[in-house]
């Protein structure tokens, strides 16, 4: 592990000493329609670009200030960026530009980046922005000749300047760009979009009222569909997948339907883009007339329109786009004249880098096979985890009629284990309504392996589950009891209730809980079922998983917190706050909220400090208070370390700090265990349950010998976590050796990676390892991988 105060070590010297910026001049602007976490990459940018020495200008007004040059083009410095990483939009302003289609325009826009020294760009926008981005590289050298001949340049400058270098980053709250899983501003615009659906779904269970919302997102249907997957809408138009010839009859008839089962309300969900099978739009206000004169059903349509675009970005938002900041100046520091522009972008929890124009094509190949009526092409082209949404929500909001519903003589038990998590029972929904659609008779545990000691054991139906992906904590009640010593109770349960397998649904006590059934296989029979464990916790310590149920929400929680806490500093000045977080021992989210809520350090245990770095830390914010930026943030696991407490650190602060700065202290506590759960935990709970009980069915026709279900080996009890890029089954006994049970947690963890980011941003010297990084990956290859990319979910 490297501390702040170590010294860069030898193979990181790549990135400070070959990457040295010092020659180069890098250019970032924000174009085309704005998104929440612009400012994030911005900042990004500016300070990854003056911490390896290149100079960094702010392209103001987008291709507009490129062509206007002046005042449009400044050279940016590290306090310029200082608290733009919670603010919505773009700082650096964003227009359209018609002078930059124009040869002339582009011709201006190369003379003025000549002047300032500029053959690096940094373009933050959507697939319009980039394809002209990519234009003007292609067109650099006749553009070069050209000033030439009007005298504007000399020929030294034009062989200084020969190459320019562009890298994009795809800024649109649309997720419509093909090559990357998600675009900067898409979590931020479902997090305002759910907001407004909880806050409707409250006033429309009082009048039984349905609702059609519309929400953004032109002719890409994710946003509708995800929010659809994310609240259990009853009904969602995309344009990717538009209904079939006879829907109105069809929608109607389901709306009666959920009405009959008692449900108060409806929920109606509809792009702004939505077409029929014939290309012909579909409107709100047509819904609405059709429900009204079809069913008499009281009917209110709201259009969200700009209110996705506001807001503060997400935790999610700003961390993508810091990152995605830092690896853009490293890609264009390394970047050759034979280099192909490229967009980085997000692939599981690793940072790619893809060709822009293999992007761009692949974009506008879906809006080729949409116009041509080719929809399955479509949504096949959006890519593997847009199908996946695609199917996961047909599978979970529509109920079979009894008649053609199959049954399986299994019967199928869920349980949540360990401390609550949000996300969880949008978990259990989506697990209680795949097995029954599987024909399973799915039985819900109350309270844990505490309740199933107790036989507190009751079969869960279709409709018991509605409204639950909204809800935070556990509606089936968990607890932290582990089964090893009533293993004997929970046999006989299992034999009473004729369980043939186990949905665990928790954290490290689900993990430890699952070892111990598995072990308890060799004196009870009854344990010789499929067992397979999701992992749910907000302290994301499952062994096996870089990703929980929870830990997103809380780290919303904690940044949300953290904006508040620095913005009542900006009127009292010079004073730091430290935060204590939770998550036991281990470090995920006080490092990443660090990086969300842009921290000055953050304390782990996974990563030793001593009383020299506490002291160099406290000398660091001395300096800081000398500038314009007067506050500090220090986070603090709350495990980190023994002696080191956070009343220990908050004291030496305060008394180091005398006459420069003052100190309060916030534990944050159970509120990040609270609240409703973010869009991101809501659809990572629902496809990850989905794909656990489909293993289940497998599992269970795989074991059904002669009567009964036998099911021993290592491979049928299971963790299903994501790891890197996708959903992997790993049997329990063979993560023991990656697993430090004293500390509880992994051995190796993803995130620590991304710890030097938040040390570089911060002005801390530090060693960022870019061995990962310059991997250039092609877009057709990336589409053929069976992968269910956690981030598009």
């Amino acid at each position: 592990m490297h501390s702040a105060s170590e010294d860069v070590s030898q193979s990181d010297k790549k990135l400070l000493e070959d990457l040295s910026g010092s020659d180069k001049a890098i250019g970032v602007l924000t174009s085309g329609g704005d998104a929440q976490g612009m400012n994030a990459a911005v900042r990004a940018v500016v300070r990854m670009g003056i911490y390896v020495g290149a100079k960094v200008y702010f392209i103001h007004e987008g291709y507009q200030g490129m062509v206007d040059g002046g005042k449009n083009i400044v050279e940016a410095n590290w306090q310029d960026v200082s608290s733009i990483l919670q603010v919505g939009g773009t700082v650096i302003g964003s227009a359209r530009c018609k002078e930059f289609r124009t040869r002339e325009g582009r011709l201006r826009a190369a003379n003025n980046l000549i002047q300032h020294g500029i053959t690096n760009l940094c373009v933050i926008g959507g697939d319009g922005s980039l394809t002209g981005a990519n234009f003007f590289r292609e067109e650099w050298q006749g553009l070069l000749q050209e000033l030439i001949q009007q005298g504007k340049i000399d020929k030294a400058a034009a062989q200084k300047y020969s190459h320019l270098n562009i890298v994009g980053m795809v800024g649109s709250i649309d997720n419509d760009f093909c090559g990357t899983d998600m675009t900067i501003g898409t979590d931020s615009a479902l997090h305002r979009i759910i907001e407004v659906v909880d806050a409707i779904m409250t006033t429309a269970q009082s009048h039984q009222r349905t609702f059609v919302l519309e929400v953004m997102g032109r002719h890409c249907g994710y946003l509708a569909l995800v929010s659809a997957l994310a609240c259990g809408a009853d009904w969602v138009f995309i344009p990717e997948s538009p209904p079939a010839d006879g829907w109105e009859d069809q929608m109607c008839q389901k709306l009666s339907e959920n009405r009959a089962r008692k449900k108060r309300l409806n929920i109606i969900i509809i792009s702004e883009g939505a077409i029929d099978c014939n290309n012909k739009p579909i409107t709100s206000d047509m819904i609405k007339d059709l429900v009204v004169k079809r069913l008499g059903f009281d009917t209110r349509v709201t259009i969200l329109g700009h209110v996705q675009r506001g807001g503060t970005p997400s935790a999610f938002d700003r961390i993508l786009a810091s990152r995605m900041g830092v690896e853009a100046v490293v890609a264009l520091l390394e970047a050759s004249p034979e280099t192909p522009a490229c967009v980085v972008s997000l692939s599981g929890n690793q940072a790619i880098r893809v060709p822009l124009m293999e992007c761009v094509q692949m974009t506008q190949e879906v809006q080729k096979a949409m116009d041509e009526g080719k929809f399955d092409s479509a949504v096949k082209l959006r890519g593997r985890s847009f199908e996946n949404n695609l199917k996961t929500y047909k599978l979970l909001v529509h109920k079979k009629p009894d008649n053609e519903q199959t049954h399986s003589n299994f019967n199928v038990a869920v349980l949540n284990v360990g401390a609550p998590a949000a996300g969880m029972n949008a978990a259990v929904r989506s697990a209680v309504r795949t097995g029954i659609t599987q024909g399973h008779t799915m039985f819900a545990v109350a309270d844990g392996f505490e309740g199933f000691i107790k036989g507190q054991i009751k079969e869960i139906k279709w409709s018991d589950v509605g409204g639950w992906t909204g809800q935070g904590g556990s509606l089936l009640g968990t607890k932290r009891t582990l089964p090893a010593k009533d293993a004997e109770a929970i046999a006989e349960q299992i034999r009473l209730h004729n369980i043939n397998a186990l949905l665990l649904i928790g954290g490290f006590e689900a993990y430890l809980g699952l070892l111990e059934l598995s072990a308890a296989r060799a004196k009870y029979d009854e344990f010789c079922i499929p067992m397979v464990m999701v992992p749910a916790t907000v302290s994301n310590n499952v062994p096996g998983s870089d990703f929980s149920i929870g830990a997103d929400t809380a780290l919303n929680a904690i940044t949300d917190t953290c904006d508040r806490i620095k913005q009542s500093a900006s009127g009292t000045k010079r004073r730091v706050f430290i935060i204590e977080t939770m998550g036991g021992y281990c470090g995920y989210l006080a490092s990443m909220s660090g990086l969300s809520a842009g921290a000055d350090v953050a304390y782990i245990f996974e990563e030793k400090f001593d009383i020299r770095e506490l002291q160099s830390n406290v000398e660091h914010l001395t300096e800081k208070m000398k500038t314009n930026i007067q506050r500090g943030l220090v986070l603090r696991n709350e495990n980190c370390n023994e002696n080191y407490t956070t009343d220990f650190i908050y004291q030496l602060y305060s008394e180091e700090g005398k006459g420069v700065f003052d100190c309060r202290k916030n534990v944050l506590g159970h509120m990040q265990q609270g609240g409703s759960p973010s869009p991101f935990d809501r659809n990572f709970g629902t496809k990850i349950s989905a794909k656990a009980m489909q293993w289940i069915t497998n599992k269970l026709t795989e074991t059904y010998r002669q009567g009964r279900v036998f099911a021993n080996s290592a491979d049928s009890a299971c963790v299903l976590g994501m790891r890197r890029r996708t959903l992997v089954f790993q049997p329990v006994t063979e993560l023991q050796d990656e697993t430090d049970f004293k500390h509880r947690i992994p051995k190796e963890q993803w995130w620590l990676k991304l710890r030097p980011l938040m040390k570089i941003l911060a002005k801390y010297k530090a060693s960022l390892d870019v061995s990962d990084a310059g991997q250039m990956e092609h877009v057709n290859r990336r589409l053929t991988q069976d992968s269910h990319h956690f981030i598009a979910i």
